[in-house]
């Protein structure tokens, strides 16, 4: 789908250019404005703006001198702060002349929308920025002011770091070159450069003219970096509620860079996400709920309803995670613990009853969103049927924590190919289906993403108790492994969570093979009260789970023995097996 279908255009004159304005959605609704940044035209939004369409009155236009906006005559001194703001506001008087506006900027066309929401004569017409990939240029300013004023090591650290980051700011000041460059080779090359440095998809975006808009565009920089690095205004504080979404990968800009920003934005919301420079192209779902998100609460009179109380709120707030075995233990508390960052929740588990109390709570707890579907994670139709109606009904996942599991304890003999049958297809098979199935339309939707497995400590730490439990565990373990390199090329992480002892149910749940269903029953109360009394909680496993998820982490042990098993597995492998000779105390 590209922008202009479906799309209404207009041509707005101001100051001697005429900028190339489209519209989608109906006019009585809120009014978002696009506005795309360097070396883009609108058409960047192309998968953003036919999404806010569906809620909000959506306007993009071409900045001048890009896309399909006439360009300054000269171009040196038409591309002014001070000249887009009069372009922005003569779109704005167009498109919606009664009722403020929700600006969203990217890249250039953040730095730009700083100053539409920080200068006097805008007052009154934004109700809302949402800034992504781009400073206010006197914020920076002012950033770099107090670092070369009072130096620290640290300071002078986030200096030079930004300063590599920036070399592009220089290049672009050089006469002449950056126009040869964007009008020969570079202009030619960068789509695939977008592609394979960027993993932004092909298809109708970057336009034809990008060799123009980019030499075209040289001027942003020139006309205004310099000047208001040197001299920035001491009064840029923001006139409107702020949603700051920083791209944790961005390789043009530090996060160093908005330490100070609550000193100038009074309402600010910040979000965070694990990707790189060009979100509105590679991450457009995400987006689209943030902003979708911030505008409702804007028009429902003030933006402190957006922000998530839990610990990871600005990482995890809008997105789609879906979590098996939700029905209690690990499961439940880790659906919890998204509910609290403000994601959407689906709980899954064979439990129906048990599932729809954990949706319940997600909500009370704070997801936006929850619900409950019940499905045995080893029926491999019911997991497809199970997928098909998640993408279809309430999106693709962001987060999928394949958590479902079954204990199973006894000797190698006395465990019968249907007990293996059993764990395998919950414990393995179930990881598999769920990997194969949401995994799949993750990567299908290239927007990146993460899976998290629960394996165990058992999975690299043998017991002579636990022969079927602990093979397959280490088998969801190296699934695991194997994923992850596989998937990372597609930004979609992978996860093996291996808790030790946690106080969950499924210790009186648990099977033991070879004994009669008395003997059973005894041996599920006794490693209950050996849990219990250990009583480490599965709130610290989701916690770990989520930390988990922001950090990328490939396995993480949880408790302290699963921690020291890990060690020993790779220190000391032959006093592990040791200890794996001795008869569990049951």
């Amino acid at each position: 789908m590209t922008v202009l279908e479906g799309a209404r255009e207009r041509r707005v004159h101001t100051g001697g250019i005429e900028l190339c304005v489209a519209e989608l959605g109906e006019p009585g609704r809120p009014t978002v404005v696009l506005v795309h940044g360097y070396p883009d035209s609108k058409e960047v939004w192309s998968e953003v703006a036919p999404r806010l369409a569906e809620r909000f009155h959506v306007v993009l236009y071409d900045v001048r001198g890009h896309g399909r906006s006439t360009a300054p005559r000269p171009l040196r001194g038409g591309f002014t702060l001070e000249k887009l703001t009069d372009d922005f506001l003569a779109v704005i008087d167009a498109v919606s002349p009664d009722r403020p506006v929700h600006v969203v900027g990217h890249d250039w066309g953040s730095v730009q929308s700083w100053e539409f929401v920080t200068v006097r004569r805008t007052e009154g017409r934004i109700a809302s920025f949402t800034s992504m990939s781009g400073p206010s240029l006197d914020h920076f300013g002012h950033w770099i002011d107090q670092r070369l004023r009072k130096p620290t090591p640290r300071r002078l650290g986030q200096l030079i770091g930004q300063g590599a980051k920036s070399w592009y700011v220089y290049a672009l000041h050089t006469p002449v070159l950056p126009e040869l460059a964007w009008r020969g080779p570079l202009g030619k090359r960068w789509p695939r450069i977008l592609e394979r440095v960027e993993k932004v998809p092909g298809g109708d975006y970057p336009t034809s003219s990008l060799p123009r808009d980019a030499a075209h565009g040289a001027w942003l920089y020139r006309d205004n970096v310099r000047a208001r690095l040197r001299r920035p205004r001491p009064d840029a504080h923001a006139r409107a509620p702020v949603q700051l979404i920083t791209p944790l990968d961005d390789a043009f800009l530090s996060e160093r860079l908005y330490d100070d920003l609550d000193r100038w934005v009074p309402r600010l919301t910040r979000r965070t996400l694990p990707a790189k420079h060009w979100i509105p192209r590679t991450r457009p779902d995400q987006l689209t709920a943030w902003i979708t998100e911030f505008v409702r609460s804007v028009e429902d009179g003030g933006p402190e309803t957006v922000k998530p109380t839990g610990k990871y709120a600005d990482r995890f707030g809008g997105q789609l995670v879906l979590v098996t075995g939700a029905g209690s233990g690990i499961g439940r508390a880790t659906a919890f613990a998204f509910a609290e960052a403000g994601a959407r929740v689906v709980a899954v588990d064979r439990d129906a009853e048990a599932a729809a109390r954990t949706a319940e709570l997600s909500r009370l707890i704070g997801a936006p969103e929850a619900w409950a579907e019940t499905v045995d994670v080893s029926d491999e139709q019911a997991m497809e049927k199970l997928a098909d109606k998640v993408a279809a009904e309430y999106g693709v996942v962001d987060v999928l924590v394949n958590n479902a599991g079954i204990g199973l304890g006894g000797s190698f003999f006395d465990t019968t190919p249907e007990d293996w049958r059993k764990v395998l297809d919950v414990n393995l098979w179930g990881v598999i289906h769920g990997c194969r199935l949401f995994g799949r339309q993750m990567a299908e939707r290239g927007q990146g993403g993460h899976i998290v497995n629960t394996a165990s400590a058992a999975a690299y730490q043998p017991s002579r108790a636990l022969p079927a439990y602990s093979t397959s565990k280490a088998a969801v373990l190296m699934l695991s492994e194997c994923l992850r390199a596989e998937l990372a090329g597609r930004g979609i992480g992978v996860s093996a969570i291996c808790p030790g002892f946690v106080n969950t149910n499924i210790t009186s749940t648990a099977r033991f093979a070879g004994v009669d269903a008395e003997e059973e029953k005894r041996r599920q109360k006794r490693t209950a009260r050996l849990y219990g009394l250990r009583n480490y909680p599965p709130e610290k496993v989701a916690d770990a789970i989520l930390k988990a998820v922001v950090r990328n982490q490939a396995v993480v042990p949880v408790t302290p023995e699963a921690r020291g098993a890990r060690l020993m597995s790779r220190l000391t492998p032959r006093a592990l097996r040791a200890i794996a000779r001795l008869e569990p105390p049951l």
